[in-house]
C-alpha cells in the first residue's frame, strides 16, 4: 500500500437497511464496513442480502491498486433508475479478498446520489 493511504475493513454489529425509491434493496445482518484513506466509510453487504432481480449490469468499470476492477450495477426500483450505484469486486486483489462477495453502496444515511438512501434499521 502507499505510503500514508490505509484501508481498514471492520465487521460492524448493526442491521444496515438499503431503499431505492419505495424498495428494499437490501438488508443484512451482516455489514462491513470499510475506511479508506480519502474516502467516506462505505458499507459493503453480502450479495445474499442484495435484492439481485433490481440490478442491472453496467459496462462500467473502475480499477483501484489496493482492491482490483470493480464492476458496476445500475439500479432500477419504485420508478427510480440510481446508474452505476452499486459495485463490487468479483475477483479482488489478494490483499483484499475479503471484498468477495459483497456489494458496495456509496449511499449511506442520505449520501449523495439522493434517490438512493440507505438507512440502518432498528
Amino acid at each position: 500500500m502507499a505510503d500514508g493511504h490505509t484501508i481498514t475493513i471492520e465487521q460492524v454489529d448493526q442491521h444496515v437497511r438499503v431503499v431505492h425509491g419505495d424498495q428494499i434493496l437490501a438488508e443484512s445482518e451482516r455489514p462491513l464496513v470499510l475506511k479508506e484513506t480519502g474516502c467516506p466509510p462505505r458499507y459493503y453487504l453480502p450479495a445474499d442480502d442484495v435484492r439481485l432481480d433490481l440490478l442491472t449490469p453496467s459496462d462500467t468499470h473502475t480499477y483501484c491498486p489496493f482492491k482490483g476492477t470493480a464492476s458496476y450495477w445500475t439500479v432500477t426500483a419504485g420508478g427510480q433508475v440510481a446508474e452505476n450505484a452499486i459495485w463490487a469486486y468479483p475477483e479482488p486483489n489478494d490483499e483484499a479478498d475479503w471484498l468477495e462477495g459483497y456489494a458496495g453502496f456509496y449511499q449511506l444515511f442520505g449520501a449523495t446520489p439522493r434517490d438512493l438512501v440507505s438507512q440502518p434499521s432498528d
